[in-house]
Parts: C-alpha cells; sequence; structure tokens
C-alpha cells in the first residue's frame, strides 16, 4: 500500500524539506503541494490524497479551520499537522487529526506517523479515512487495477517554479519521460509531474483520445497535425503544439493505431 500525501506550507523550504524525508519511504509518495489553504482546497477536490500533512498558520484560512472544511467532504484524507507551536494541539484533534507533530520534524517522526495511518488504515478495512468521516480512499490493489481505466479525471497536478498546478486534461498535448522524470506538454509549456506514465495512462483513459504510442510518451491524438512514415512500418506523429513537437510511434503501437484511426 502506497500512501498519496499533500504538503501544505506557505513556506517552500519547508515543503521541500518534508518531501525530502517522506522521499526516503517506500510506501508513501508526495504527489501535490500547497502554500494556502484555498489551494490545498482546490487539489484535495482534484485528487484522491490519504495524507496531508498541514502547517498552522497560513495564508487566509487557517491550517485548522482548513482541517475543519476536510472533514465535511465525502472523501477525507488523514490530517497530520506539522507545526512549530503546541497550543492548537486540541483544536487540531477536534477536527479529526491523525497526529500532531511539533518541528523540527526528524525522520523518527515521519516514521511513527506512516506507520500509524497505514495500521489505522488495515483496522478500518482499507478505508483511509478515520472511521466515521467518511467513504473509503484506498483500495486493494486489485480492486485499483480493476477501476484504472474507469476513472474519469478532469485535471491533473503538476509542478510549475516550485509550485503544484492544476493542468486540464484537455489542454495536454503529450506526456513523456526524460532521464527517468515525467514531463507533461501543453501548447506552449514543459511540466513535470510526479506521477508514472502508466498511472497517467490510467488516469486519462484507454480508448479514447489519449494513446501510448511508445513506452516513453502518451499522446493526445486530437492534437495532431500530421503523420510522418518511416521505415519498418513505423511513423511519428507531429503535434499542434508551439514547437511542433515530433512523438514516436514504435512498430507495435503502430498497427494498434492504424486500427484506432482507420489507415
Amino acid at each position: 500500500m502506497t500512501l498519496k500525501a499533500l504538503i501544505v506550507d506557505d513556506e517552500y523550504p519547508a515543503r521541500q524539506e518534508l518531501r525530502f524525508l517522506l522521499s526516503q519511504f517506500n510506501n508513501i509518495e508526495v504527489v501535490g503541494e500547497a502554500a494556502s489553504a484555498s489551494e490545498a482546497l482546490t487539489l484535495i477536490k482534484a485528487l484522491d490524497y490519504q495524507v496531508l500533512f498541514l502547517d498552522i498558520n497560513l495564508p487566509g484560512k487557517n491550517g485548522i479551520e482548513l482541517g475543519a472544511a476536510i472533514q465535511a467532504l465525502p472523501k477525507p484524507p488523514f490530517v497530520v499537522y506539522i507545526t512549530a507551536y503546541d497550543k492548537y494541539a486540541l483544536e487540531a484533534f477536534d477536527v479529526n487529526a491523525i497526529d500532531y507533530i511539533l518541528k523540527p520534524i526528524d525522520k523518527r517522526k515521519i516514521k511513527r506517523v506512516i506507520e500509524r495511518v497505514l495500521k489505522t488504515c488495515q483496522e478500518s478495512g482499507g478505508s483511509s479515512a478515520p472511521p466515521g468521516s467518511g467513504d473509503s480512499l484506498l483500495e486493494s490493489p486489485k480492486t485499483a487495477a480493476e477501476n484504472a481505466g474507469e476513472v474519469k479525471v478532469n485535471l491533473l497536478t503538476a509542478e510549475k517554479q516550485g509550485k503544484t498546478v492544476l493542468v486540464d486534461v484537455n489542454e495536454i498535448y503529450y506526456a513523456f519521460t526524460e532521464q527517468d522524470y515525467v514531463f507533461i506538454k501543453t501548447f506552449g509549456e514543459k511540466l513535470f509531474t510526479r506521477f508514472t506514465l502508466k498511472e497517467l495512462e490510467a488516469r486519462l483513459g484507454s480508448g479514447g483520445k489519449f494513446f501510448r504510442t511508445h513506452r516513453c510518451y502518451i499522446v493526445n491524438l486530437l492534437k495532431v497535425k500530421e503523420i510522418l512514415p518511416l521505415f519498418n512500418g513505423t511513423f511519428n506523429l507531429v503535434l499542434e503544439d508551439k514547437d511542433h513537437s515530433t512523438v514516436p510511434v514504435s512498430r507495435n503501437q503502430a498497427r494498434k493505431l492504424r486500427k484506432v484511426l482507420g489507415f
């Protein structure tokens, strides 16, 4: 079981420090960051996070208020407060926080939190929310695999200049891997994402407008401008983005794509 985490802190160095600590554990993955409560709430409504690492002092709505707002959602994530102040502890647990960590944080404290969240999930039959706070977010690996192609997602998270941004899937021209990293290409921007290509393929859906042309590429077929035939039955796709990007199609995928496009 891998927990998907969101970090909420208005200080970039603090987010980076926590991201580094979490990266040392195999059973948790940071898939988003936010610098304010409003930004965090938008991300939480767009994606299913299992755990939220939340600071108290935030611009606008504070962390306690955000925690209360999250509990009203049908699938609230676990909330872990990370703060320099101990005076909010009672308020934190009033909004169903699963833990309250005082800064400075260290690997031992993070390990304790992850173990506690995983244990609570197991005791509640796989639910990622405290008992009584909402429906299950976590599925068994089998169920997740069976449902992956049925997920309808209109927004994806990506990173731009140290901030997490939401990308409309209709604005994605293609996604690709480069030196073990995954990027999303819009008309004029190249954005880093923490999804794997396999996860993106599941979220974008199969058999529709997005097509896996190559082990390193997923393409929005509605953004293709030209098809350039190559040798051995392969070809390249030229896209309508600002750079007129060229995307390869492997031999096996070329056969499938010919059937999809009817040529």
